[in-house]
């Protein structure tokens, strides 16, 4: 699905409306929008951004929680339980290959859309997600439904915020686009929780899948938003053994890297294992409660996250124009500029070697007169001359500038979206109407540097205006402050 620039500013327009309903005494996020408008048009110019797109439709607006797992670790029955309501399918088998986004709706019946509701709203995390189904799926856009599915539901809990469910990582014939996908969910997500199966301690089976969800997360700068469960601990009851179990996946763990960070121990008492002993029963219905008392407390943190974590990618988008994308673009202007003028001097010379050649032993310097003024000058051959230069000129620019590319693709790995941005932007710099004396890509000027300055210096005032909302350092009593949750 494409949209055009006049599509982009209605959904902005509607996404700023949006905001400024759902928290009209909180303005900061309306203001964001405006702020990532003036980064679009730093995108437009440089190349870094089409026409159809926006940064602002990067991130998800909504409080995000996404719920990553295994087949067999309980994500929908945790999901059903918190939203007080069966909506998701359970089983001990795959009962769901697509990732399932679920909101609030104010009707009374549960609803199930297709995915393609979520392509088209740029406040959900999958909006424009067609363009990279279509670069992982033979079949296209046309796939996004086989992917995807939107689910509404009237709890009370979720109203607010975007739950997303995740098929289960074993045993997936689309796996390369589910893990991609994932990789997708994670970025934007608030608080993601990562379920695992405590039946099963020793999952030499899924070190893949493990390597994934955990090794992915060890080196991000928002590490803390991962909670790692270990679900159905109630089958070690009759052993009366967590902490051996929690030992066993803390193995597990550290293997992919993972040698910091708690594990949650909790599970369903509506199917637990009978657990006889009670001492043993209390102590396990008392951790259980301790854990899940966290866990729902940091869902219920997420509004405030979600502030943070917007006006944090504005000021990190800002200056990674900036400080990188600029940076890496010169760079390679740098290395196309001196490729195309070695290149130009080495077949210009041989050619003046060789035509000299070819005259000197064919006795032939008279036809020199075609191209000097004279009697026998000659507009069209020196047009000819001049335009056989320049198509020499112009195809090595074109095939030094489509190999450096070809390098940035290898260069960048699996960050394709980055990489589609260099790559644009790199191909407008080196357009063949652009003079070859420009250093700087193109879009990036004195203006342009400012304008990004002051994106930073907004994006750092948001924080503050967020920090005089949660917090009171400075500890006056006349100011009514609401205080962070640990």
């Amino acid at each position: 699905m494409s949209y055009s620039s006049t599509q982009i500013n209605k959904l902005l327009n509607s996404l700023e409306k949006h905001l400024a309903d759902e928290h009209p005494d909180n303005p900061i996020l309306a203001k964001a929008v405006k702020s990532f408008r003036k980064m679009d048009y730093i995108g437009y110019s440089m190349g870094l951004l089409s026409r159809d797109e926006s940064y602002a439709t990067c991130v998800t607006w909504w409080p995000m929680i996404a719920v990553l797992g295994t087949f067999s670790a309980g994500k929908s029955t945790f999901i059903n339980t918190h939203l007080g309501l069966k909506l998701q399918r359970t089983g001990n088998q795959a009962v769901d290959d697509k990732f399932t986004v679920i909101c609030y709706s104010r009707h009374n019946q549960a609803k199930t859309l297709p995915g393609v509701a979520l392509d088209a709203d740029p406040r959900f995390p999958f909006f424009h997600i067609s363009k990279s189904i279509e670069e992982i799926s033979e079949a296209g856009q046309e796939r996004i439904d086989a992917y995807l599915q939107l689910k509404t539901c009237p709890s009370e809990k979720i109203r607010g915020k975007i739950l997303i469910d995740s098929p289960g990582f074993d045993a997936d014939s689309q796996r390369a686009s589910t893990l991609r996908l994932t990789q997708h969910i994670i970025n934007l997500s608030d608080l993601v929780l990562v379920f695992f199966d405590a039946r099963h301690p020793e999952p030499k089976a899924m070190q893949d899948t493990l390597a994934y969800l955990v090794s992915a997360s060890v080196n991000r700068a928002d590490a803390n938003k991962f909670l790692y469960i270990l679900n159905q601990m109630d089958v070690t009851a009759q052993e009366d053994n967590p902490e051996e179990v929690v030992s066993a996946w803390q193995r597990s763990l550290a293997e992919v890297g993972l040698i910091a960070g708690r594990f949650y121990r909790i599970y369903n008492p509506d199917v637990a294992v009978p657990i006889s002993d009670p001492q043993v029963r209390e102590r396990f219905e008392k951790k259980r409660e301790e854990d899940m008392a966290d866990i729902y407390a940091r869902m219920q943190q997420i509004e405030v996250e979600r502030s943070y974590r917007i006006v944090g990618k504005l000021e990190q988008t800002a200056k990674a124009i900036k400080n990188q994308a600029m940076v890496k673009l010169v760079e390679m202007l740098g290395e196309w500029r001196s490729k195309v003028l070695l290149l130009d001097g080495v077949i210009f010379s041989t050619l003046t070697i060789l035509a000299g050649t070819a005259l000197h032993f064919t006795e032939s310097w008279d036809l020199l007169g075609a191209f000097i003024p004279g009697e026998s000058f000659s507009l069209v051959a020196l047009l000819v001359l001049l335009g056989g230069l320049g198509f020499i000129h112009f195809t090595i620019r074109r095939r030094v500038a489509n190999k450096i590319k070809k390098k940035l693709v290898q260069e960048m790995g699996s960050d394709h979206e980055t990489c589609k941005q260099y790559t644009q932007a790199f191909s407008k710099s080196t357009a063949a109407y652009r003079s070859m004396l420009f250093k700087k890509p193109a879009g990036w000027n004195e203006v342009t540097e400012q304008t990004i300055d002051e994106i930073i210096d907004e994006s750092n005032d948001y924080i503050q205006e967020l920090n005089d909302q949660f917090t009171n350092p400075s500890g006056n009593d006349g100011e009514n402050v609401q205080v962070l949750s640990s």
